[in-house]
């Protein structure tokens, strides 16, 4: 088992946590974490675009003109697709882009980011976050305390709405919870920061 530092939101070192290699120490899985990441992009994909065919523009009802005679290449209506204003042909229309993950492959992306954030010691563990108020003071003191920079998510078991607001006003600063964050956005953060129950909580439903 590996063992990382367990820190309190002062800064200081007060134990020793063991995460398990099951959940925290495995060779990563490149093509679950592309699989995974690439399914969560497309489920964000609205598909509400829409382009109207020649059956759906107005118009076009008559003949332009008669078919032989004219000299003129021979028109059925005005709403061809070769005719300014005229239909779309082949255009996008309302569809999902959702893609099907298996959940073995969901788990294994999701183990393979944190064994990432972990090989890579970006990965801090705490005993717990409390704040006494809802002051984004409080929170830029623990950011400090922990020397922490660029993109962090504080991940927790349950909802704290003073962390959560503390935080929001602090670019990129982010307060989640196990069961909500995903694998695009762990991977999107330069440090992931787990109280201790947060970590636990992954290894019993990763493990």
């Amino acid at each position: 088992m590996a063992k990382v530092a367990l820190l309190n939101q002062m800064g200081q070192n007060v134990g020793e946590v063991e995460l398990l290699d099951s959940v925290f120490g495995i060779e990563p899985n490149q093509q679950a974490v592309f699989d995974v990441v690439k399914a969560t992009r497309a489920a964000m994909r609205q598909g509400t675009h829409q382009t109207k065919t020649r059956t759906d523009v107005r118009g076009g009802g008559r003949k332009p003109w008669k078919q032989k005679g004219t000299g003129r290449a021979r028109s059925g209506s005005t709403r061809s697709p070769l005719w300014t204003g005229g239909g779309v042909v082949f255009g996008p229309h309302p569809r999902k882009y959702t893609l099907k993950v298996n959940r073995k492959v969901r788990r294994l992306a999701l183990k393979s980011v944190l064994s990432s954030k972990v090989a890579e010691e970006s990965f801090k563990v705490i005993d717990k976050i409390e704040l006494e108020n809802v002051k984004t003071k409080g929170m830029v003191e623990v950011l400090s305390n922990l020397n922490l920079t660029g993109k962090v998510a504080f991940v927790l078991t349950e909802n704290n709405e003073n962390v959560a607001m503390a935080a929001r006003n602090i670019p990129n600063v982010t307060v989640t919870t196990v069961s909500h964050v995903s694998v695009y956005e762990l991977m999107n953060f330069n440090t992931i920061v787990v109280t201790a129950d947060a970590a636990k909580k992954y290894e019993e439903v990763l493990g």
